[in-house]
């Protein structure tokens, strides 16, 4: 039985690494910025998913706690990331509004 949970592991992280290949591929061929992003977020995701499996794998409980700090990471690089293409800048408030750089609402 455990060897059977072995061999669905191994197989587990041969398609997490082909997903992971196929949106590297996205990423180079996307035909706007965000579905490179998208494509960048879900490789993201795909690695925390690989980190866990690959834990499993040699035995060792680190990956999962690594896993869950890149997963936070990933979230906020995003969130970063959309925001400074939209604003062309980190430090606006999430209160902007088109017209309105002050941050409050005027009407």
């Amino acid at each position: 039985m455990e060897q059977a949970l072995h061999y669905l592991n191994v197989g587990t992280a041969m398609f997490l690494l082909v997903g992971m290949a196929l949106l590297l591929g996205r990423l180079l061929s996307g035909p706007t910025l965000y579905d490179r992003i998208l494509a960048v977020n879900s490789f993201g995701t795909k690695t925390v998913l690989f980190l866990c499996v690959f834990s499993l794998i040699i035995g060792r409980q680190d990956g999962v706690d690594i896993g869950i700090l890149y997963a936070l990471m990933n979230f906020i690089a995003t969130i970063a990331v959309l925001k400074f293409f939209r604003y062309s800048a980190l430090d606006v408030s999430m209160n902007y509004k088109r017209g309105n750089r002050g941050g409050r609402d005027r009407s």
